[in-house]
């Protein structure tokens, strides 16, 4: 059960990257202290996005391809897709728990266990790595491969846009063609090759329910 004050969940369905970035900033640029939170489910066409301070050198061969935008996000270069799981995260941290203000720390660990939770779903472990933010294979034949990625802004007031991806069942090449986030050699997975047969639908709104259920929990 949510509340009045609980984040929209809102469906943007398949949507060009820089239309939604732009959307974004102007949404984050207009709240006000009374504004309600949203999540944004998206999916992407083909596109590279660089996080601020990001090394266009993690950009290798074949990459030419895909669109390339720099954004104002942390982190380094990932790919967006189709058959990919978008949420973005407008949220003012300062009031998002009863308790009162949400750290950016606390923040980032309850989205990754979000994450996690939903993987457990479809019963695949998800693990996080210390120093190196997203969500990765716990075990298996792709132990180690990074399933889920996470990059967002926050800026001074508190109030955040940017999030996550989770992998569903994705072309993965174009993973093949870039240092994912900015570590050589990283594999990257989806749901579909660790033996998950999911629909993107059911992911995008299990994922969103379990952000807003996760977020409101004073734990």
């Amino acid at each position: 059960m949510t509340s009045p004050t609980s984040p929209e969940i809102k469906h943007l369905g398949l949507a060009d990257y820089d239309s939604t970035f732009a959307a974004m900033r102007a949404f984050t640029d207009a709240r006000t202290p009374d504004t309600r939170d949203e999540l944004w489910i998206v999916e992407h066409p083909p596109v590279y996005t660089l996080g601020l301070g990001a090394d266009r050198g993690h950009l290798l061969a074949g990459a030419s391809s895909i669109p390339v935008v720099q954004t104002d996000r942390g982190g380094e270069v990932t790919y967006h897709g189709p058959g990919q799981v978008v949420i973005y995260l407008l949220m003012d941290l300062r009031r998002n728990k009863p308790g009162g203000k949400l750290y950016a720390r606390q923040f980032v660990h309850k989205i990754e266990q979000a994450i996690i939770n939903v993987l457990q779903a479809y019963n695949l472990d998800g693990e996080r790595v210390a120093g190196a933010p997203g969500i990765y294979m716990a075990g298996g034949d792709h132990q180690g491969a990074k399933i889920a990625a996470l990059g967002l802004k926050v800026r001074g007031n508190g109030c955040t846009y940017h999030g996550l991806s989770l992998n569903v069942a994705m072309d993965l090449a174009p993973f093949s063609w870039i240092n994912p986030c900015g570590y050589a050699g990283l594999e990257t997975t989806d749901m579909r090759t660790v033996g998950a047969q999911a629909m993107l639908s059911d992911v995008q709104q299990q994922l969103a329910e379990e952000l807003v259920r996760v977020l409101a929990a004073n734990e």
